[in-house]
């Protein structure tokens, strides 16, 4: 039955990188380009059994690929970090893994961190080599998209990875100190990035996850004084490089829009919790933005006039957006139902030409 209402073949696939470059750039295109965060396993199954060896980014017409990487060698294998262990998330619960001890014993423990001195500065010259290899070669499997350069453990993504959040929680009480630890997972970030500035990428992804969905877990003035200046030392480094760079976080920075605009970033990818209607009237005419209204609660228990309903009111305002690059922001995992997301493309890709 689901074959029979599928209307999209990949012979007819409009995937480009060219689309996905130019919105990057905001140059005209005739389309919406076009991305997924895709975990759906069964959505996978499918598109093999329809569409054969095709791969899956070119039958879902994708123009850009999320992909941060931070270096070689794991800090897990480095030095200290937190194992909060993880939820069901993947379909059977594949994922799931229970959480382990902290290492660290107090909150002294914590404020006397330094990231740098924990994990090491790699070799310079060999980090470079490593990422340009390393988009290089990722680039070469996907030609019809673009691949983006990043970094995720940026700055609090960082101290989330080290400390777990019981302990981060309990030192950010200490904000002087605190910022010195911040500071120093900042030093091993600009190490990075300085590494990727020197790569062939042309885009860069900034992940840190510095909020909760229901917006700042510290106080915004901290924010503004220990974590946005270090976001715009780092973001000059990959823009001086000639580099488009993207800013992403989970949960609602609703609140930090106008400071990670003002930080440099060039366009900011984001979950259906962030103000879209917001960002859309501020930066639309000038910055990349990577979401949309649809939500993946939606695609779920949703029905097909409900995400239409999504998609419709996405594209209202997307049509104004020439930086525009339309994604379900909050993934698309396994117990969303097959036929759901394939009404969404086939509603989507009948209604994405630009006018």
């Amino acid at each position: 039955m689901l074959r029979g209402r599928i209307r999209f073949f990949p012979a007819q696939a409009r995937m480009s990188y060219r689309i996905g470059i130019d919105t990057i750039h905001l140059r005209p295109t005739p389309r919406l380009a076009h991305t997924e965060y895709c975990t759906s396993d069964p959505l996978k199954r499918h598109f093999r059994r329809v569409f054969g060896d095709v791969r899956f980014e070119d039958a879902f017409e994708m123009d850009f690929i999320w992909h941060t990487d931070d270096g070689p060698v794991p800090w897990s294998q480095r030095g200290r970090t937190t194992d909060m262990g993880h939820a069901a998330f993947l379909e059977a619960g594949t994922d799931m893994r229970p959480p382990k001890p902290c290492p660290f014993a107090d909150i002294d423990e914590v404020l006397a961190f330094d990231a740098v001195a924990e994990y090491g500065l790699p070799d310079f010259d060999d980090l470079v080599a490593w990422y340009e290899n390393l988009y290089r070669t990722r680039q070469a499997q996907f030609p019809e998209q673009v691949l983006t350069g990043g970094y995720y453990k940026t700055i609090v993504s960082g101290a989330i990875e080290a400390f777990g959040w019981d302990m981060l929680l309990q030192a950010a009480g200490y904000r002087q100190e605190f910022e010195r630890v911040l500071d120093s997972f900042f030093r091993l970030s600009m190490h990075h990035f300085r590494a990727w500035a020197k790569t062939s990428a042309p885009v860069f992804i900034c992940h840190d996850d510095f909020v909760w969905t229901s917006g700042p877990f510290m106080a915004p003035d901290f924010y503004r004084s220990a974590i946005f200046p270090r976001y715009a030392e780092l973001f000059a480094v990959i823009r001086k490089a000639g580099k488009k760079l993207l800013f992403c976080s989970d949960g609602c920075f609703t609140a930090f829009i106008d400071d990670v605009a003002a930080a440099g970033a060039d366009g900011f990818i984001f979950e259906p919790l962030t103000s879209f209607d917001y960002i859309v009237r501020r930066y639309g005419q000038t910055h990349v933005i990577v979401s949309s209204l649809v939500d993946c609660r939606t695609l779920t228990f949703g029905t097909p006039a409900d995400i239409r309903r999504e998609i419709d009111a996405t594209l209202e305002r997307a049509f104004q957006c020439p930086g525009f690059i339309f994604a379900v922001g909050n993934h698309i995992p396994s117990n969303v139902p097959v036929e759901n997301v394939m009404f969404y493309f086939d509603y989507l890709r009948k209604h994405w030409t630009r006018p």
